[in-house]
């Protein structure tokens, strides 16, 4: 059975907190969710947008003994999609629609052990492979989107390079270091999959994910039906199928520093994810100078697939005020 980093214990999210608006030059609130702006200062200066034309849609970028597949479609600002734990790039498919319908340039890819992307068990960084990408494609800035364990890797690289951020959208973020709590009822789902790992049920760990993850850990399975829960079905059963990878090179914890994460950084989860992710995100709005946080009505962990439309809406909605902050910068 696969070693890959499984969502459960390492991810961290928003909080329910409450506001009719977010404060300052920030994204209006959808009616559907819940806002909160951190009100230490408003949202500080971005780095300069560099412009971009797209050399094509499909790509791929050796790195060592690894084929990281991606795309890349549209111009102007670029928006770097990064992928959960239990999904791959397709899950970003309608947010790439919006995103270049907009006049801005999407790129998405999948990470070793996941999607089209093929990978030698050798030793390898995450934060490495997302920096390759960008040399491969030329980008130096750019606005990172991730959920779940490609949130993690976005907070990473903030922290690494964090002159080369825009922006940041977290969904449902993995924040290494961050503490982790189950009540009773998430503790039940959680032995299950436990169980399925370790008898090398890969069938049933697939079910049991989708039930954790797409319908929520307190939810009646099967809460989210139809092409939705078929697409997670491929994604995560095309990553469980992947050879181990057993020499990932960990970043430096970063719960301890997320304070040093100063680009402008909205931050979602939705009310049916596990309550340790949603408390944390209160942790994170709170550290974070620069974040507006909101909690998602009736949504769990991967809210770009359940209700792309809301998604859409406050992600674009973000985007327009990066893009105006810049603007209003260079005057």
């Amino acid at each position: 059975m696969r070693g890959r980093g499984r969502c459960p214990r390492r991810c961290a999210v928003s909080a329910p907190l409450t506001a009719s608006r977010a404060a300052g030059r920030g994204v209006t609130i959808s009616n559907s969710a819940c806002w909160s702006r951190n009100r230490r200062r408003p949202l500080g200066a971005t780095p300069s947008i560099r412009r971009i034309r797209v050399i094509g849609e499909a790509f791929s970028v050796a790195v060592g003994g690894a084929v990281l597949a991606g795309s890349q479609v549209g111009e102007g600002l670029p928006v770097v999609f990064l992928h959960a734990g239990v999904c791959d790039k397709r899950m970003w498919q309608s947010q790439m629609e919006m995103v270049v319908g907009e006049g801005w340039q999407a790129i998405a890819y999948d990470r070793r052990g996941y999607g089209e992307t093929d990978s030698a068990d050798e030793a390898f960084s995450h934060v490495d492979d997302l920096e390759a990408v960008l040399a491969a494609l030329d980008i130096h800035a750019a606005v990172f989107v991730g959920c779940s364990m490609g949130g993690g890797l976005a907070v990473d690289f903030a922290l690494r390079h964090p002159g080369r951020v825009i922006g940041l959208v977290l969904i449902g973020t993995s924040v290494t270091g961050a503490p982790w709590s189950a009540t009773q009822a998430e503790q039940q789902i959680e032995a299950a999959e436990e169980d399925a790992w370790e008898r090398g049920d890969r069938d049933m760990l697939n079910l049991v994910q989708a039930h954790e993850w797409l319908d929520g850990p307190r939810a009646q399975s099967g809460r989210v039906g139809g092409a939705v829960r078929a697409l997670f079905l491929d994604m995560n059963a095309l990553a469980l199928g992947k050879p181990d990878l057993t020499q990932e090179e960990r970043p430096p914890l970063a719960w301890p520093r997320v304070s040093e994460v100063g680009a402008p950084t909205l931050l979602l989860v939705g009310d049916e994810d596990f309550t340790a992710l949603i408390d944390r995100h209160e942790h994170l709005s709170e550290e974070m100078p620069n974040a507006f946080a909101a909690v998602l009505e009736g949504v769990a962990h991967i809210p770009s697939i359940e209700r792309p439309e809301l998604v859409n809406s406050m992600l674009l909605e973000f985007l327009d005020a990066i893009e105006g902050g810049d603007d209003e910068d260079d005057e």
